[in-house]
């Protein structure tokens, strides 16, 4: 019975989109994550399926599909001149790692004239998310490029649709944080 009150409840208020029930953004409200500033990441597979290798004597063996995932996360600084990559570790199902965002000076503006004059953004000009320079985009490029050279290897290779990010406010945090990263395989329950 409670299946069904709360059925009524997502189609009332209309929490369905295209006939599936919507995820909330599960960004932080108002903060500007293109933003300077360390970003602790956690990205997984899709139903955590083990795709990047296995751990063995606490040690993470990187399969194919795993070394390209640390290929990639490596080319980040070479693909978003803003980023660069502090600790991070491919897990058999997922990856942690920091990215730190650091604008300075004229690296990541967009030329609007250039932008409206080129229809550069769609309708949304220069307005377009994927114009701006911040962590979701970081994000799409990398779980895009893994994918698609993944496929190549295992064509049922899939992410889970979301990522989690942590805004890592100081250095103690952020010292925890690499420590976590580093002792993580230790850990790794499965």
């Amino acid at each position: 019975m409670f299946h069904y009150i709360l059925l009524g409840f997502f189609y009332k208020y209309k929490l369905l989109y295209k006939n599936k029930y919507r995820i909330g953004s599960t960004r932080l409200k108002n903060w500007n994550y293109g933003s300077n500033g360390y970003y602790f990441i956690t990205i997984c597979t899709h139903n955590r399926k083990n795709y990047f290798g296995v751990i063995k004597n606490n040690e993470m063996i990187l399969s194919d599909v795993g070394q390209l995932a640390q290929t990639h996360w490596d080319e980040i600084p070479k693909r978003f001149i803003y980023a660069s990559v502090d600790a991070y570790i491919i897990m058999p199902n997922h990856i942690h790692g920091i990215i730190r965002i650091n604008k300075s000076g004229d690296c990541c503006k967009i030329d609007v004239k250039d932008a409206e004059s080129k229809n550069v953004g769609g309708i949304t000009k220069n307005h377009n998310p994927m114009l701006q320079d911040n962590l979701s985009r970081i994000i799409r490029w990398y779980k895009g490029r893994v994918t698609f050279e993944s496929r190549k290897i295992n064509s049922k290779f899939k992410w889970q649709s979301l990522f989690h990010d942590h805004i890592i406010r100081d250095d103690k945090a952020l010292s925890n944080i690499q420590k976590y990263i580093e002792n993580n395989p230790q850990n790794y329950r499965g």
